[in-house]
């Protein structure tokens, strides 16, 4: 009878270590397949020139430059080290160092000197950190639910989530501050459970606990968010527990608690110099645009969409698909919503009559912590979180693990079944409604993977095939310059062109005048150097934000030209050696 036991105990094991093996492959798949295929975008240009050690500002301004110049800083140099990617980092940037650091040695294993970082290289180290949380989820799952199918489903869902696989395929510190969101809240797990069992906390918990919410904020500041609002719960919990019991046992314990929040506080201050220089910087005042006290319904509707797409992701209209695709995508997600919605919230229903009411509370309070702290931010001081998908990996982890729950609760079968599909005729098997979750899930993953479904804050690569197609001959790319956005934004242009002969490309970045606030004596220069460029010339003027004369330059406006395309605005001019009244009569038109 031992032996037997053993023997079904074992043969569990490998069946949980199998599934995890097939995760762990569907979601490496997810996140590295195809990771190459864009060119990267303004914040990846960033990660690189930083993590490198490199500067922009080497980058010469106000004066014409080749792609070569421009690329300078995506090339490693083996004499750089971590010093300089700090100093860089802290002085031209307003994120803190420790992706970064990790990012140097990384991209140093893959990129030889003199050549251009590879792009698989750069995205890859949060490729890996994406499968890293394949396994986190489980371990997350299995200590909140005490339950080795709710961490399996946890763990499926975050190989396959579109939300995850997006974060993943860029090169940036959100993988690796989930992780540390995911160890940080199993910790804070721990720290409840051992309060309502009336136990101390373990003193490993409270030092890794500590170093977990130091690394996080030392990863990214708005890891802040996950500490507010793991303290909103933790201190609704104990003070639940006080009325429940004795006051002096909450007392008695609490000064390990206190530990934790004088370490983490420590941990947070250290940054205070560094933060000091965000309110106001150039880099961040985007977050202010979106006038959310006007338009206060857009954040709300893209909060839900961010939402949404960590579970659904269907082909849609900001990939500019044919519209049929676009309308079926949107039919299929509504009636996907509308029909899995009920079976969710059922699986929650069976799960808190397994003993996990309390797990669920800790879930559902921090995710109402972490989005009223989104709103405050939002609709309170006028700074919209809610404009970049990306920032709502504070919440991921939590809403994934609460989505293997409710499937967990759907796969288990109860004998009031029956019952509750009369009353929701939506309902069906556990199993099937796990299984066609799992697989729209799945295609969320695949539509990412393909540039279906998000479309990256720029596409570089969609306006640079269009100035191909239209301008085969001499071109110059003008923009006007602020900071290392900019310089980014044509990076990733520039990245397009790497096989085209110099000659034939240029780029001028207009300085702006760090004294007058304006372009003035950037645009002289400009129409100077205008005037020394052969022509035919075919003048692409992106994200341009003066006005510069360029009739008196012989450069007239094309009217079929002078959209966005890939995230970038853009007017296209043809510049002649004599005045051209074709295309005068277009513009007229």
């Amino acid at each position: 009878m031992i032996a037997t036991r053993y023997d079904i105990a074992l043969m569990k094991n490998r069946y949980h270590l199998l599934l995890m093996l097939l995760w762990l492959a569907i979601g490496t798949g997810l996140r590295f397949v195809r990771l190459e295929s864009l060119p990267p975008w303004t914040d990846e240009c960033a990660t690189i020139v930083f993590s490198l050690g490199n500067s922009f500002r080497p980058v010469p301004l106000n004066q014409l430059i080749s792609s070569d110049v421009l690329l300078q800083p995506l090339q490693p140099i083996p004499t750089v080290g971590i010093s300089a990617v700090i100093e860089h980092l802290l002085d031209e940037s307003t994120h803190p160092p420790v992706y970064f650091v990790l990012a140097h040695f990384w991209m140093k294993l893959f990129s030889p000197p003199g050549e251009l970082v590879s792009i698989w290289a750069a995205r890859s180290l949060s490729a890996f950190f994406g499968v890293a949380s394949i396994p986190a989820m489980f371990g997350f799952g299995y200590l909140t639910f005490r339950s080795k199918l709710v961490g399996q489903m946890a763990a499926a869902m975050m190989a396959t989530s579109p939300y995850a696989v997006f974060l993943a395929r860029e090169a940036r510190h959100y993988t690796l501050v989930i992780l540390l969101i995911i160890a940080s809240l199993c910790c804070f797990i721990k720290a409840i459970q051992t309060i309502h069992r009336q136990q101390s906390l373990p003193i490993w918990v409270v030092l890794t606990w500590v170093a977990m919410n130091s690394l996080g904020v030392a990863t990214h500041y708005f890891f802040t968010l996950t500490l507010c609002a793991e303290g909103f719960v933790l201190l609704w919990q104990i003070w639940v527990k006080a009325n429940q019991t004795t006051f002096a046992y909450v007392r008695t314990n609490w000064w390990r608690i206190w530990i934790v929040i004088m370490g983490t506080l420590v941990g947070c201050l250290v940054w205070i110099p560094a933060l000091k220089s965000i309110p106001g910087n150039d880099l961040t005042t985007w977050v202010a645009s979106s006038n959310p006290h006007v338009r206060w319904l857009e954040p709300i509707g893209r909060l839900l969409l961010w939402t949404m797409s960590m579970l659904l992701l269907l082909p849609s209209a900001i990939t500019n698909l044919p519209l049929a695709i676009v309308i079926v995508s949107g039919i299929v997600t509504l009636l996907f919503l509308l029909w899995s919605l009920p079976n969710l919230i059922y699986g929650l229903k069976i799960q808190k009559q397994s003993d996990s009411d309390l797990a669920i509370q800790i879930l559902s309070g921090y995710l109402v912590g972490a989005i009223a702290l989104c709103l405050a931010f939002t609709y309170g001081l006028g700074m919209d979180l809610t404009l970049a998908a990306r920032f709502q990996f504070v919440c991921v982890s939590a809403i994934i693990l609460l989505l293997g729950a409710a499937l967990a609760g759907c796969w288990n079968q109860v004998k009031n079944f029956n019952q509750h599909r009369q009353k929701l005729r939506l309902l069906v098997n556990g199993k099937v409604a796990v299984s066609i979750i799992w697989l729209m899930a799945v295609l969320g993953g695949v539509t990412v993977v393909w540039n279906l479904g998000y479309l990256q804050n720029q596409r570089p690569d969609l306006l640079a095939s269009l100035i191909q197609r239209v301008s085969p001959q001499k071109v110059l790319i003008a923009t006007t310059h602020l900071h290392h956005g900019q310089t980014g934004r044509m990076m990733g242009l520039a990245w397009e062109y790497q096989n085209w002969p110099a000659q034939n490309l240029q780029f001028f970045l207009a300085r702006q005048d760090s004294k007058t606030k304006d372009y003035t004596q950037a645009m002289q220069v400009f129409s100077e150097q205008l005037t020394k460029i052969p022509r035919p010339l075919d003048l692409w003027l992106v994200e341009f934000r003066t006005q510069v004369d360029l009739e008196s330059q012989q450069c007239f406006p094309d009217a079929r030209y002078g959209k966005s395309t890939g995230e970038y605005s853009y007017k296209l001019y043809h510049c002649t050696t004599q005045k051209n009244d074709t295309s005068q009569t277009n513009i007229s038109s």
